[in-house]
């Protein structure tokens, strides 16, 4: 979100979307596949469907959005107004209460938790700056589209959903590593790129490229999820194909 929101206010919507494309191909390809090689992905024919559905659904919106190169402040509006939609009907129906009485332990104090939540912000804010300002800098002095430099930092900033996902798996938590890589495959399409386009309007230099690289990105996630489906999860073998049908992302973009 603090990506989008600098991005959106510096006019740089080329590397906020490929940052979003880069990540989104990442997750669903080499988070996968790392996930699997640690510990067999193991998921539900009907979780596939739900939430697999709303990433797809979400990466359609933002394809569709994309036509005109603009996405406007109303546009951003919707997005948001649909993720919330889908996280309240997801809460509702996945009895949230119940799960969240169930997982509540004794709060720390605020006190204690206070700086460290201000200063972990501080951070976010500032690494969203800097990624921001010196991604458009290094496309400028290297003479390379700004989209490619979004879609090379979106795989750093898959770096710590695959760190979770994988320690997840180790710990036989299979189920917390698919949610977390799903569910930010949910949000960043929609909310994240919603969030900015509240800030200022984000514009596309060239949308034709990006609408090849967004192509891509719900190709290859329609066949992980539908290998998902098929075998009931991801063995070490289906990790091998997510980890190859990463590698054309760095040549088609």
């Amino acid at each position: 979100m603090t990506t989008s929101v600098f991005s959106a206010l510096y006019g740089a919507g080329d590397p906020l979307v490929g940052n979003i494309v880069g990540s989104e191909v990442a997750q669903i390809t080499l988070a996968i596949g790392v996930v699997a090689l640690i510990a067999r992905i193991e998921t539900d024919r009907r979780n596939v469907l739900v939430y697999g559905g709303a990433m797809v659904l979400a990466m359609i919106i933002m394809i569709l959005v994309f036509e005109d190169g603009v996405i406007g402040r109303s546009e951003g509006v919707l997005m948001i107004l649909a993720y919330v939609g889908f996280i309240h009907d997801l809460y509702s129906s996945e009895g949230g209460e119940e799960i969240a009485e169930e997982v509540v332990e004794e709060s720390a104090s605020p006190q204690g938790a206070g700086p460290w939540i201000v200063a972990d912000i501080a951070l976010v804010v500032v690494g969203g700056h800097l990624m921001v300002t010196g991604g458009v800098a290094i496309a400028r002095a290297v003479g390379i589209p700004e989209f490619l430099v979004g879609v090379l930092t979106g795989v750093g900033t898959t770096a710590p959903e695959i760190t979770v996902a994988g320690l997840a798996a180790q710990r036989g938590r299979t189920g917390i590593s698919v949610g977390s890589l799903l569910g930010s495959n949910v949000t960043d399409p929609v909310f994240s790129l919603g969030i900015g386009a509240l800030v200022a309007n984000v514009t596309l230099t060239d949308p034709r490229p990006v609408l090849v690289a967004t192509g891509y990105m719900l190709v290859v996630s329609v066949a992980v999820l539908g290998l998902m489906y098929w075998r009931r999860g991801v063995d070490r073998r289906g990790a091998f194909v997510c980890l190859l049908l990463y590698l054309p992302e760095f040549v088609l973009f």
